[in-house]
């Protein structure tokens, strides 16, 4: 397994919708993700930038690519857009959530 972090941005007063998307998250995306190996998910907000701070586990062949083409992954996006920072705020035709990936630098268990 391997833990994969990253961060994404909210839009300003979008902290209460957000949360409740999640609380409700679509039982179908939760088995899409399970599918492609993803366990303990995890999301956190940092509450004076707004950065949404993310990280799951998943095997070392996770299909990362393969995730971002699957139709629901694009449902859930294009659903969340109004929520957060997208790719198509960079000219791209995705609303995918704008994200960085993150480099670990400590980790105890």
């Amino acid at each position: 397994m391997m833990r994969y972090a990253f961060v994404m941005q909210l839009k300003a007063g979008c902290e209460k919708a957000y949360l409740e998307r999640h609380q409700q998250i679509w039982p179908e995306l939760a088995t899409l993700l399970t599918q492609y190996g993803i366990a303990n998910y995890q999301i956190f907000l940092h509450p004076q930038t707004l950065q949404l701070f993310a990280s799951f586990d998943a095997p070392s062949s996770f299909n990362s690519a393969g995730l971002k083409t699957e139709p629901l992954m694009h449902k859930w996006w294009d659903s969340m857009a109004q929520y957060m920072i997208t790719q198509k705020e960079e000219e791209e035709d995705s609303n995918e959530p704008q994200s960085i990936e993150l480099t670990e630098m400590f980790y105890m268990s």
